[in-house]
């Protein structure tokens, strides 16, 4: 029986896109597309999300791209830009969740500690969490077995009786082979949908 639900952030109950702060640099959409696959990359910044400073992850590529200075400092210098709205849909079925007062909810997020706290600054539903692991201040990341297992051991949760939320497969797949129960999140429709087919909402 599920008696805890785990919730990844980003792109289930926040919209992060660095494209909202670089089409205002870019005037070229494929311009900016192929600054983030060649420069600014998603593997580059889960480096930030695993603990290494802003500021080092900033000065190694502008090592390596010093034409594309001022477009990498914008990253973080800037971040703040690239925050869009809470998905409203999964906000409520938290909210649901949280107020049926069946279960412990807890989030388990790949974010960078420096920029964590501007999240927290916008978002009031973050402070609805009965607790929070956060990469950059744990030194790891989704989808490594620890980090999950820092979460497991810190809430005293048993993994077959929780349930892990979170958009990106490989790390439902990473969760699935360590117990836990997953949905892999397309849609709040989608989650709502199978949350009530398992009796969960």
């Amino acid at each position: 029986m599920i008696n805890t639900i785990i919730f990844d952030l980003g792109a289930v109950l926040i919209d992060w896109n660095p494209h909202y702060m670089y089409r205002t640099i870019f005037p070229n959409e494929q311009e900016m597309k192929d600054f983030l696959a060649n420069v600014c990359t998603s593997d580059w910044n889960e480096e930030q999300d695993a603990g290494r400073s802003l500021a080092e992850g900033t000065e190694l590529l502008v090592q390596q791209f010093p034409q594309h200075e001022a477009n990498i400092r914008a990253f973080y210098g800037r971040w703040t830009e690239m925050l869009g709205d809470a998905f409203e849909g999964t906000v409520q079925i938290f909210k649901e969740l949280n107020e049926s007062g069946k279960y412990k909810i807890y989030a388990l997020t790949n974010w960078s500690a420096e920029t964590f706290p501007r999240a927290q600054a916008k978002f009031d539903f973050l402070n609805w969490f009965d607790g929070i692991v956060v990469s950059g201040t744990e030194k790891m990341r989704k989808p490594a077995p620890e980090f999950y297992q820092i979460l497991l051991d810190r809430y005293d949760v048993n993994p077959t009786e929780s349930l892990f939320i979170d958009d990106n497969y490989r790390n439902i797949l990473a969760a699935e082979k360590m117990g836990i129960n997953c949905i892999h999140f397309t849609s709040p429709e989608q989650l709502r949908q199978e949350l009530t087919a398992q009796n969960l909402l």
